[in-house]
């Protein structure tokens, strides 16, 4: 590679974002004290840049913008330019974005906001082009104009930016009113499933038509709701959409059928032609949800595609030292000769090049069947290519097929005389082939920074396919990113949690010279992750963790005041407004995950202020799930399980005993939203022992492994057979 012309001070930072922008000719600056000393000295406006580093319009906006000479010129004339990764600082990201939401009525990445060098905003929006065209306003141009106004108008400025300031602190409050209590769960419950049902998608699944997102919390919801409604109408169509959906995904293009996991999202209604980033948030949440749906159905095809999905991970987003890397990018050279990155290179094929790769004639078959014709009628693929215009707008898929499962296994075997058995095996040679020449692309850029929350979101993925799918290995690999996370994550002499830690030189794992302190979410998503940990492993250590952490996580964001979890601590001047999120979206908001995680927290420590402080969240956000609970399903579901008898289910036993494990993988095998599972082995002096002295009083029945389902830690008359266990763990 040729020397490059321009190196600003990105170049010293870990973040894969930043450093895509170190060779920019933009005086580009971390986010931080220097930069803004800098602006308050040459009394200069900041110029704030937020993106991420598989973000698609984040790159066509440095190419088109940030790598001009001339407009680098202008921004290092008249700004103080930033550039803030919104992975590592979810902090910073969410308090601009509230403010470009609030006044432009849209948000997105990248994000561009111009601030006072007290850091209050003032302007803002998202993708600028270079120039001004027919219907949008150039960047250029509106660089330009922002420092003219600053020269002429700026105590105008200043005054409109305080103004601003004032309004987004009031809008954006949350805080529980007079006397308010947890709202009625039926009516919260019953009006998310309503407004749910009418944005629903009969036809292919999912909850809008175009673009469509994976969106794991509608289905935990559904999920929950069946399993309080199943012998109801209401409760079988709640299960039908989560299925439908999860099916329907599993055989889109959103779906990578060659090199598995999931894209980020389908830009149309059929889960078709996909966004084809692939982040980690997603690739954990889905494991989850395909394994809540084998666990209820018993359907093999949910417990493959979990195997798909933690395949993807184990292979391509993870770190040699047992951490997860957050994402890969949409956008890759198509050769290895080619001089600009195309969106999908690495995954879309050409009909011509389909049939080059399977040209062997199939026994059995109708005569002169190939590979290539049963695999492409299979998938969707067409000559001219199976992408439609409208959604490729730039011509990047031109020619090309995204492969999506058209025909049911049974048609396809039908239609070339073939066993369905003998089906699936060639399909699986094709695929086989496919990901050998595709392994020969060059592949799309991988984020390896690794984040304690999304980190905490795959464990629990892997920790709950082990119990679903009784695959000791999952439970295993979710056991080394946990202790990846206590090693490189933790700070244990100030027991709190990092945020970021990135892989170094020689796969070795590197962390700033300044480490990020965790935020809620990576607390709250750590704990949940911990929990699930110690029901698929029942080691106790994991449960002693996730207990010490939820009392660190109350001290550093709890809100006495107006109850619910601010995002980030107090303390941080650089930081305008401290907020609570209100409303779930990809991932859901922390403190919706927290009710379910302080239920689960008294009942493993016998703390009931963690059942007070749940229902104080509820409260907080009360009225929000009143009226629109559709913002906020995973929070929906967890006022449900508040209010509903939890279960401690308890089995005294020797936890390597096969009656034991028996027992084990009945609970496991049983979608029950409502109970905690605890391993009671006489070992008195140990960690569960000591937290729940109860728990002494249970003994095994005639030497047997025997169960007890407590509620209020009060417990059940003893069982030791599984299926008078099976009958006690429904809701």
């Amino acid at each position: 590679p040729s020397v490059p012309r321009h190196t600003n001070r990105l170049i010293n930072e870990k973040s894969p974002y930043l450093l895509q922008h170190a060779h920019n000719p933009v005086d580009w600056y971390p986010w931080g004290q220097e930069a803004f000393d800098k602006a308050k000295r040459e009394n200069k406006l900041i110029f704030l840049s937020v993106g991420y580093s598989t973000c698609h319009w984040c790159h066509v906006m440095e190419e088109e913008s940030f790598k001009s000479k001339e407009i680098g010129d202008i921004m290092n004339e008249h700004f103080v330019c930033i550039k803030v990764d919104r992975e590592e600082r979810p902090d910073v990201d969410k308090v601009y974005m509230t403010f470009v939401q609030a006044t432009s009525g849209g948000g997105g990445w990248p994000m561009s906001v111009w601030l006072t060098p007290d850091l209050k905003p003032f302007a803002g929006g998202t993708y600028f082009p270079p120039e001004d065209g027919v219907h949008r306003v150039g960047f250029r141009t509106v660089l330009l104009r922002i420092a003219e106004q600053w020269k002429e108008n700026k105590d105008a400025l200043l005054e409109s930016s305080k103004r601003i300031l004032e309004a987004l602190r009031h809008t954006s409050e949350i805080c529980v009113q007079g006397q308010e209590t947890s709202p009625p769960p039926k009516e919260v419950m019953d009006t998310c499933f309503q407004q749910l049902s009418r944005s629903y998608d009969a036809d292919y699944g999912g909850f809008s038509k175009s673009p469509k997102f994976p969106t794991p919390v509608n289905l935990n919801f559904l999920f929950t709701y069946w399993a309080l409604h199943r012998t109801t109408p209401e409760g079988a169509q709640a299960l039908q959409m989560a299925l439908h959906t999860l099916k329907m995904m599993a055989h889109g293009g959103i779906h990578d059928h060659i090199g598995q996991g999931f894209h980020r999202y389908s830009t149309d209604q059929h889960w078709h032609v996909p966004h084809f980033e692939k982040m980690l948030y997603d690739q954990g949440q889905l494991a989850a949800m395909y394994s809540r749906a084998f666990q209820i159905s018993g359907d093999e095809f949910f417990a493959d595609v979990v195997r798909d999905i933690l395949l993807y991970v184990s292979r391509d987003l993870s770190d040699h030292a047992g951490g997860f890397y957050s994402a890969e990018d949409a956008d890759s050279y198509p050769t290895s000769t080619s001089g600009e990155k195309r969106e999908g290179a690495f995954c879309v094929w050409t009909a011509e090049e389909l049939r080059a790769l399977l040209p062997d004639p199939v026994e059995g078959a109708t005569e002169g069947t190939t590979l290539g014709d049963v695999f492409m009628h299979h998938y969707g693929v067409e000559e001219a290519g199976n992408v439609d215009p409208m959604k490729d707008p730039h011509q990047e898929l031109k020619g090309k097929n995204v492969l999506i499962a058209r025909c049911s296994p049974e048609l396809t075997a039908a239609r070339f005389g073939l066993e369905p058995g003998r089906l699936s095996a060639l399909l699986q040679e094709c695929r086989q082939r496919l990901s050998t020449a595709r392994a020969q692309r060059p592949r799309p850029h991988l984020d390896t920074k690794m984040l304690a929350a999304w980190n905490g979101l795959m464990i629990s993925g892997f920790a709950q396919a082990g119990a679903a799918l009784a695959e000791q290995g999952y439970v295993s690999r979710a056991a080394q990113a946990a202790a990846f996370l206590r090693t490189h994550l933790f700070n244990s002499d100030s027991g709190r949690l990092l945020r970021s830690c990135y892989r170094g030189k020689d796969n070795s794992v590197e962390q700033s010279a300044v480490p990020i302190q965790g935020f809620l979410e990576d607390y709250v998503f750590v704990i949940q992750a911990l929990f699930d940990l110690y029901e698929a492993s029942l080691e106790q250590g994991w449960l002693e963790w996730a207990l010490h952490l939820q009392h660190m996580q109350d001290k550093l964001f709890w809100d006495p005041k107006g109850f619910a979890y601010f995002s980030t601590e107090a303390g941080d001047p650089s930081l305008l407004l401290r907020l609570k999120d209100d409303q779930d979206g990809a991932e859901p908001t922390p403190n919706s995950v927290t009710v379910t995680n302080l239920l689960r927290a008294a009942l493993y420590s016998g703390h009931m202020d963690w059942v007070e402080k749940a229902g104080q969240i509820l409260a907080a956000f009360s009225e929000r799930l009143q009226k629109i609970p559709i913002t906020l399903p995973e929070m929906a579901r967890a006022t449900a399980l508040f209010h509903h008898t939890l279960k401690q289910i308890v089995i005294c036993g020797d936890p390597q005993g096969e009656d034991t494990k028996e027992m084990l993988r009945c609970v496991h095998s049983v979608f029950s939203p409502n109970k905690v599972l605890m391993v009671a082995d006489g070992d008195s002096a140990g960690f569960l022992y000591r937290q729940l002295p109860f728990l002494a009083s249970l003994e095994r029945k005639d030497g047997k492994a025997t169960a007890y389902v407590c509620s209020n830690f009060t417990c059940s008359l003893p069982v030791t057979s599984v299926q008078e266990l099976r009958g006690m763990l429904s809701p």
